[in-house]
């Protein structure tokens, strides 16, 4: 039990360590944030444990295989985007089963792909997002961070109602100098009354569209091929974007 509290402190102390980038955000007065789940992609294998990989077979503009998802070694996650014969492939993996909680402060460190054609994202979501007629609060899909684009923008959006007819977006793009270089952090304040979104430590945008999701939802590390990202016809293959960790904190009552 020592050890656990002792390795538990030390995981939130190298959480700051990394400043700007790895500060945690301002908790509400009399909250604390506390670890309560975390994959630091150590050794050679996923754990899967904490994780699913999503289904081989058709994904938007190419192909999702488990082939695409591993781990290098030296504590990443790397999702590769490669030409598996004619097929242009990535991949995804979720918390579906695993974990699924809602509220928290939700933090990925990444860093991006250099080739155009495909997108890679950190985001929640949960059957709920289907339901319609009650906004977003019985399931929104919350859009950490996707990047379509290799330039300085970073985009944040939130869905609701399905993706049908009644379907209900609401999005903003962050410029952050720099983000196509080296690592970043990408981090989510989920409240009950308003979302908070972070890169590097730092605000970015906030929102109360759909009403806040108040439902348990489950995590995704993804990377999508598709037009909004440019055509992966011009992309030198393969391409990889790696992901240092994924932590999630909760509010608790401050001592």
């Amino acid at each position: 039990t020592c050890f656990a509290f002792l390795l538990a402190g030390l995981l939130v102390a190298s959480a700051n360590a990394d400043a700007p980038e790895g500060q945690l955000p301002p908790a509400p007065q009399g909250k604390t944030l506390k670890l309560v789940w975390h994959d630091e992609f150590e050794g050679d294998r996923l754990d899967e444990s904490k994780w699913t990989y999503r289904p081989d077979g058709k994904r938007k503009g190419g192909w999702w295989s488990r082939k695409a998802i591993s781990l290098d070694g030296h504590g990443h996650l790397v999702i590769t985007t490669f030409m598996d014969g004619d097929k242009p492939t990535d991949g995804c993996i979720t918390t579906q089963g695993k974990f699924e909680h809602a509220f928290g402060y939700y933090v990925a460190r990444a860093k991006f792909q250099k080739e155009p054609g495909h997108w890679s994202a950190f985001w929640i979501t949960g059957p709920g997002v289907s339901k319609v007629g009650n906004g977003g609060r019985d399931g929104t899909e919350i859009d950490i961070m996707e990047k379509p684009w290799l330039d300085d923008r970073v985009t944040h959006n939130l869905h609701w109602d399905g993706y049908g007819e009644h379907h209900e977006h609401e999005g903003f793009k962050a410029t952050v100098p720099g983000v196509m270089e080296g690592w970043h952090t990408f981090g989510l304040l989920w409240l009950p009354d308003e979302y908070v979104f972070y890169v590097d430590g730092k605000e970015t945008w906030r929102s109360k569209a759909g009403g806040v999701c108040q439902v348990p939802q489950y995590m995704l590390l993804s990377d999508e091929i598709g037009p909004w990202a440019g055509d992966i016809a011009d992309a030198k293959l393969p391409d990889q974007f790696m992901v240092d960790y994924v932590r999630v904190y909760d509010l608790v009552d401050a001592e």
